[in-house]
């Protein structure tokens, strides 16, 4: 999954304002205690991060 579509799915899934407050300062503990932004960043997939966001957030099945 490229970075862009993670971003759209979050858009999409939280609001664009809450998506970004989220990325930068939610802590999951399935991401080795980093946010979005910081597993980004370590070069985490996108899809690995997406499904940790929604496990968190239970996401509906549907929208994963």
């Amino acid at each position: 999954m490229r970075i862009t579509v993670f971003r759209r799915l979050m858009a999409e899934e939280f609001g664009p304002t809450r998506a970004t407050t989220l990325s930068s300062d939610h802590v999951l503990s399935g991401l080795g205690g980093r946010t979005v932004d910081q597993a980004l960043d370590d070069g985490v997939p996108a899809r690995e991060i997406w499904r940790e966001v929604c496990a968190e957030f239970d996401v509906p099945a549907e929208r994963r």
